[in-house]
C-alpha cells in the first residue's frame, strides 16, 4: 500500500511538473545565449536596492534570448501589507499591456478575411459615422482660443485603430476642447457597458481629423467593440479562445478568480511620493466592459509566451495565431513622417505600428536598444519589449501608482537588462 502511495504521489507530482513546464520556456543558462551572469546579478542587486529604497514593494523579470529563458527573478514582496514575497507566478494589472492582445486578435480577424484594415470604424459601429473634429481657434487680438467644430474629412479606420491616429484621445488630453466635451459626455473605459461607451464618443468631437495625429487615445477600446460586433461574442471570450488558451497563458484574463487573488500583486497603500492612497483598478470583480485598453491582468511567464510568439513570427512550439507577414506588417512603423505625434507618451525615436511602439533609430533615446525593436508598458508598472535584432524577449512586472516614476522604473531595468548583452 505505501509502495503504492508512494508511486501515486510520484505520478501526481511528474504531471504537475510537466504541466508547469509546458507552460513555461526553455531555460539555458546566460552565457549559452550570449548573456553575462555578472550583469543580471548586477541587475538583480540594483533592484533589490531600488525595493529597499521603497520605489516599489516587488517585482518579477524575465529575459529569454533566442527562445531560452536566461533570468527569470521574483524579487522583494508581492502584498506589503501581509509581507508575502514575490512570486514568478504573481498576477499584475496589466494596464495598457492589454493593447497588443486586442491588436493581434484584430489581426487575426483580418487574416480570417472578416475585417479590411482600411474598414471605416462605422462599418462595424454605426454610430461612430458622421463625426465631426474640434478646431482651436485664436483671436488674432486677445490670443483667446475657442474651439469649432467642422467635419472629419474622411472616417477613421480599423488601420487609424490599431495605430492610434483615429482622431480619439484620453480625458488627459491637452485638447482642451475635447477634454470639456469628454467630461461633459462621460467618455471613460472604465464602469461603462459597450454600448454606454460607443454612445458616449459619438457625442463628442475628434481631436484631430483621421489619419494625421498620433494621439495615444481610447482607439484600442473601440477595436475592442468591433471585435465584438464582428465575432458576436465579448472581448473576454475572444481573446480567451483564440489567443490566451491557443498560447496557454493560463493566469491572463479580464477577471481574476477567487482562487488566484492570493497571487495578485499589491502596490503600496499609499504612493511613496504624494503620500495618497494608491487605487487601482479592480480585477477581481467582473468589469461592466472588457476594456481592449487597459482591463487585463496576468503574469510574466504569460506576457514572455505572448512575446515569443510575437518573436516567432506569430508562432509558439506548434501553435500558429499569425501569419509571418502579418506579424511584420504589425511591428513595422505606421506614422511616418507625415503623421505628427502629438502625445508624449511616445518616446524619440520611435514610431508606432499595429498595437505597439517600434523603433525607428538604434540611436535618437536614451535607452539603450535596437532599431526595429518594439514595445509597450502599463500605467501600473509593468512593461515588454521584443528585439528582433538581438532575438530577445524581455518582460518586467511591478505595480504600483501610475506616473513618471514607472518609467524610471522601466527604463532603469531595461538599461541593466542591454547591458548584459555579450556576444
Amino acid at each position: 500500500m505505501k509502495k503504492t502511495t508512494a508511486l501515486s504521489a510520484l505520478l501526481i507530482w511528474a504531471f504537475a511538473a510537466s504541466a508547469v513546464f509546458a507552460q513555461s520556456l526553455p531555460i539555458a543558462k546566460p552565457e549559452e545565449v550570449g548573456l553575462s551572469s555578472e550583469k543580471l546579478a548586477r541587475l538583480t542587486e540594483v533592484v533589490k536596492g531600488e525595493i529597499a529604497k521603497g520605489r516599489y514593494p516587488g517585482a518579477v523579470g524575465l529575459v529569454a534570448r533566442k527562445g531560452k529563458i536566461a533570468y527569470f527573478e521574483a524579487l522583494g514582496v508581492r502584498d506589503p501589507a501581509t509581507g508575502a514575497p514575490m512570486t514568478k507566478d504573481a498576477i499584475f494589472r496589466l494596464y495598457s499591456m492589454t493593447k497588443p492582445f486586442v491588436s493581434v486578435a484584430a489581426m487575426m480577424l483580418v487574416e480570417d478575411g472578416r475585417l479590411l484594415l482600411g474598414d471605416p470604424v462605422s462599418k462595424y459601429l454605426p454610430k461612430l459615422k458622421g463625426l465631426q473634429v474640434s478646431v482651436p481657434r485664436a483671436d488674432p487680438v486677445s490670443g483667446r482660443v475657442t474651439y469649432a467644430l467642422v467635419p472629419a474629412e474622411r472616417e477613421m479606420t480599423i488601420q487609424d485603430l490599431l495605430r492610434h491616429t483615429s482622431g480619439l484621445a484620453y480625458d488627459f488630453t491637452n485638447h482642451t476642447g475635447v477634454k470639456e466635451a469628454y467630461a461633459k459626455e462621460g467618455v471613460t473605459w472604465d464602469g461603462v457597458t459597450p454600448a454606454e461607451q460607443i454612445e458616449r464618443l459619438a457625442k463628442a468631437p475628434l481631436a484631430h481629423q483621421p489619419g494625421t495625429a498620433w494621439e495615444y487615445s481610447l482607439s484600442t477600446d473601440v477595436l475592442g467593440r468591433v471585435i465584438e460586433a464582428v465575432s458576436g461574442k465579448s472581448l473576454g471570450e475572444v481573446l480567451q479562445e483564440r489567443v490566451f488558451a491557443p498560447l496557454r497563458m493560463t493566469d491572463t484574463a479580464f477577471v481574476v478568480p477567487a482562487a488566484k487573488i492570493p497571487r495578485m500583486a499589491q502596490p503600496f497603500p499609499k504612493d511613496p511620493v504624494s503620500g495618497q492612497e494608491v487605487k487601482l483598478l479592480d480585477v477581481t470583480v467582473a468589469p461592466k466592459n472588457d476594456a481592449g485598453g487597459a482591463g487585463t491582468a496576468g503574469t510574466a511567464m504569460d506576457y514572455a509566451r505572448f512575446s515569443q510568439m510575437l518573436l516567432n513570427g506569430g508562432q509558439l512550439e506548434k501553435t500558429r495565431l499569425l501569419g509571418r507577414a502579418t506579424v511584420a506588417q504589425m511591428t513595422s512603423d505606421h506614422l511616418g513622417s507625415d503623421i505628427k505625434v502629438v502625445s508624449p507618451v511616445l518616446a524619440r525615436g520611435y514610431g508606432f505600428g499595429l498595437g505597439f511602439a517600434v523603433r525607428r533609430e538604434t540611436g535618437l533615446n536614451t535607452m539603450t536598444g535596437s532599431q526595429g525593436e518594439y514595445r509597450w508598458g502599463g500605467a501600473g508598472g509593468t512593461a515588454f519589449w521584443v528585439d528582433p535584432k538581438e532575438q530577445m524577449v524581455v518582460v518586467w512586472m511591478a505595480q504600483g501608482q501610475p506616473g513618471p516614476r514607472r518609467n524610471e522604473d522601466r527604463e532603469l531595468f531595461r538599461n541593466l537588462v542591454q547591458a548584459a548583452i555579450v556576444d
